[in-house]
């Protein structure tokens, strides 16, 4: 993959929470849950029921046609799924070479 479609999970992210009534995003904005990477935003609200993550933003910067600036709860998902395919791949890259050596 050449680094234009690369996920930069490092980057910057803020995660945001919209106030609930019922379940139901309330009308004043949301306010900061976390500020750390894109990382960290994505595994805290991943964590949270998937009944409550339409109540959660994550913003960073955009990267490329991959991440906007805002991402929802359908973009988070993906982004999670993205995330846990690149730490396979990184793994699977660090064993490599220990299974030629042996």
């Amino acid at each position: 993959m050449d680094d234009k479609h690369q996920i930069n999970f490092e980057a910057p992210g803020t995660l945001l929470k919209w106030p609930s009534i019922k379940n139901e995003r309330a009308k004043n904005g949301p306010y900061t849950i976390l500020d750390g990477t894109l990382d960290d935003c994505i595994q805290k609200v991943i964590a949270k029921p998937s009944s409550t993550h339409h109540l959660y933003e994550i913003h960073t910067a955009p990267q490329g046609g991959l991440i906007g600036a805002v991402l929802s709860e359908t973009s988070f998902r993906e982004i999670a799924r993205l995330r846990e395919f690149h730490q396979l791949l990184r793994n699977r890259r660090k064993s490599k070479p220990a299974l030629m050596a042996a």
